[in-house]
């Protein structure tokens, strides 16, 4: 949707949330959805106290950096923690039942193939420019 398109009010949210980075930070880890966050504003208004907290927080798009330009060290622990959250969520039991499931359907295809190159050397097609009709009408 074009944004001369979109309707007023969600143009104000959109300029509302730039000025509130904190609220892209918690609908990307899982908080509350857009929707519940334009239908606030529209209730409460963007003067409410309530914003105060999503106002100034660094999105996650801007990396903090430390005087010699390197990333901080509360980022990194950050997003290590992350990680290991991720990680830990992972069922490995699951994770090789699907590898075994997609091997085993590697195998048949393999097999299938071999099987199609074994059917084309017994019954080589002796008339190979010739396209044959799917249909055998007005045939005798």
């Amino acid at each position: 949707m074009a944004q001369k398109d979109m309707h007023p009010s969600i143009k104000e949210f959109k300029v509302f949330v730039k000025e509130h980075p904190g609220l892209i930070k918690e609908v990307r880890s899982g908080g509350e959805n857009w929707q519940d966050y334009y239908e606030k504003w529209i209730l409460l208004g963007e003067d409410d106290p309530s914003w105060d907290k999503y106002k100034g927080v660094n999105s996650t798009k801007t990396n903090k950096t430390d005087s010699d330009g390197s990333e901080s060290k509360k980022d990194k622990q950050e997003l290590l923690n992350q990680m290991m959250k991720m990680v830990e969520g992972v069922d490995l039991n699951k994770v090789e039942g699907h590898v075994n499931q997609l091997n085993g359907a590697i195998a048949n295809i393999q097999s299938l193939i071999g099987q199609f190159k074994e059917a084309k050397k017994q019954f080589p097609s002796s008339k190979k420019n010739e396209v044959r009709s799917p249909f055998n009408i007005n045939r005798d």
